[in-house]
């Protein structure tokens, strides 16, 4: 069997407003929070910058998972403007899944976070970034999430 080809695209590092986060309540597809980022940045070979903002739709599902749906403003260091979305999903046992909940800072042998990407450039530096396929794996830090994206194909 081959092997995915794949190259490192960035590290992408949030700040996330864990404080300000709104919770909307129990929806059918589960318990609906946002959470605001409220920066960061990201590097990699082809993109350096900073991140503008954005917010985490995050859906706490019946079945124990949580469910990122995120969506960013990205400006890289020569002054161009990115959009990125990403879904994913947040795996952990239930007894870490509810002392994540209480913001805890867990373990990353205790969770699983996985997503894949797509971006929007109108300039033409960066419009290879729309035919980009995206995937990634985060890990929790006390301010936010750290992901390491890779370009697939």
């Amino acid at each position: 069997m081959e092997q995915l080809p794949h190259t490192h695209l960035m590290t992408l590092t949030l700040d996330v407003g864990s404080a300000a986060m709104i919770t909307v309540g129990a929806t059918p597809a589960g318990v609906r929070r946002i959470a605001p980022v409220t920066g960061g940045a990201f590097v990699g070979a082809r993109l350096n910058g900073v991140v503008l903002g954005g917010a985490d739709w995050v859906v706490n599902r019946p079945d124990g998972v949580m469910a990122v749906d995120v969506r960013l403003t990205l400006r890289t260091a020569d002054d161009a403007a990115i959009y990125i979305a990403y879904t994913g999903r947040f795996l952990a046992a239930p007894d870490a899944m509810e002392r994540f909940g209480r913001g805890a800072q867990l373990k990353s042998s205790e969770y699983s976070l996985a997503i894949s990407a797509r971006f929007e450039c109108g300039d033409t530096r960066y419009s290879w970034l729309n035919n980009v396929v995206a995937v990634g794996a985060g890990r929790q830090t006390l301010t936010g999430v750290v992901y390491q994206i890779f370009e697939v194909g």
